[in-house]
């Protein structure tokens, strides 16, 4: 449909929106005035990663278009384990993990969204704040009569573990609750009008709309975005070598460069769109091009990927990096790095065992099988025989081992 709203209107150009529980009437709170929308992110990991980007940049163009962003920690929530999308209950977090994930994840929005007190700056909040505190039997009472089981179990999360005859907790089943009430308690704290999040999460958004219907007489909205996999199927940011993080702790910068433009041909208009705010008029032209000028997108939708999550100057470094490696097979010194015992190489390390500590493989059969495809180099030479031992001998004159796969990945190998 034709949004007037600024903020759909920029969803609907840029293909974020999947569904929304009622379009007219969110477009036109939206042109009423400034709203607050909220998203939630778990903390069962200690960073956030590429697939949950998308609404990290839900919560950016929110707050681009004047409206107020809240990202809520789910501190609370990460004691239950959501079952969208699982076959199983999750592992539980201790407390102090849990601490410790909520601390390294807050760190990844800082670039793409603004934090402050002014009136469209973002809040952050835990919904460990309320959650934890909650008497239960008093909660029951209170709300338990607004939702219906009937329609609990006709939501996907559930259905479908049921029709599969698969294990569903009643903790499990408590997360629907306790996501809904997280949507009533920000409503009733600041306002909060609008849920967003991924397809998977239809389902709890929609009962925390109807509990603010039934608890309060509020009129909540909802809005997720699709699930988004790239042209050949595999779902995004997932790679062979597992995910791909957006904490430049647990993914150095270049590599999240290289990630991007690796994108394939099919994705570079969809990913501009999706993961850029460059102007639609540019990606239009972009994603255009066809042959070798393709790679021009690529590397544009890579620097500015990385500009906007890690900063301008590890982007421009990150492109420099990679035309030194591969524009002119220069050996450059800021390519990842991992440290190695240097009593190992003297001793001789096993090249299966320094692929995998490189991280360049996941398993000494992964390393194995890249060596017989002629994907493995080392100081960028083939290598055929995966009983090759590396010693100091292999030190390049700056000290390091060059290990590659292919002609896009690398890492230097450095001896302490």
């Amino acid at each position: 449909m034709a949004f007037k709203s600024d903020f759909l209107r920029v969803l609907e150009e840029r293909d974020f929106i999947h569904q929304i529980s009622d379009p007219d009437g969110l477009d036109r709170r939206l042109r009423a005035g400034p709203i607050a929308a909220y998203i939630g992110f778990d903390c069962t990991a200690d960073s956030l990663h590429v697939g949950n980007l998308v609404q990290i940049m839900l919560l950016h163009w929110l707050q681009q278009t004047g409206n107020r962003p809240i990202a809520l920690m789910g501190s609370g929530t990460t004691r239950i384990g959501d079952p969208s999308g699982k076959e199983e209950m999750r592992r539980l977090l201790s407390a102090d993990e849990i601490d410790a994930n909520k601390a390294s994840i807050t760190r990844g929005f800082s670039r793409l969204v603004k934090f402050g007190s002014g009136a469209a700056d973002a809040i952050m909040q835990d919904n460990a704040d309320w959650l934890l505190g909650l008497n239960y039997v008093d909660f029951l009472g209170e709300f338990g009569r607004h939702f219906s089981v009937n329609e609990m179990i006709k939501r996907d999360a559930v259905r479908l573990r049921l029709e599969r005859e698969q294990h569903l907790s009643l903790l499990e089943f408590n997360y629907m609750v306790f996501q809904a009430y997280d949507f009533l308690e920000l409503h009733r704290r600041h306002g909060c009008v609008l849920q967003m999040g991924g397809s998977d999460q239809w389902g709890n958004i929609l009962s925390g709309v109807e509990l603010g219907r039934r608890a309060d007489g509020a009129e909540l909205f909802a809005l997720t975005t699709p699930l988004i996999t790239t042209a050949s199927g595999v779902k995004m940011g997932k790679t062979a070598e597992g995910a791909v993080w957006i904490n430049e702790d647990r993914l150095a910068p270049y590599e999240y460069w290289q990630f991007w433009r690796n994108t394939e041909d099919a994705d570079v208009g969809r990913f501009l769109r999706l993961f850029s705010n460059l102007p639609m008029a540019e990606i239009a032209r972009l994603e255009n091009l066809k042959g070798a000028e393709l790679n021009d997108a690529k590397i544009t939708l890579a620097t500015t990927a990385t500009a906007m999550l890690h900063g301008e100057d590890a982007a421009r470094q990150a492109a420099e990096t990679a035309r030194r490696t591969f524009a002119d097979g220069a050996l450059d010194l800021s390519l990842p790095t991992v440290t190695v015992a240097r009593s190992a190489l003297a001793g001789g390390m096993g090249l299966l065992v320094a692929t995998v500590t490189s991280g360049l493989a996941a398993s000494n059969g992964e390393a194995r099988r890249l060596v017989a495809g002629g994907a493995l180099r080392v100081n960028d030479g083939i290598v055929s025989d995966d009983r090759r031992v590396l010693t100091e001998a292999d030190l390049l004159a700056e000290g390091v081992i060059k290990l590659s796969v292919g002609k896009k990945r690398h890492v230097l190998l450095k001896p302490v």
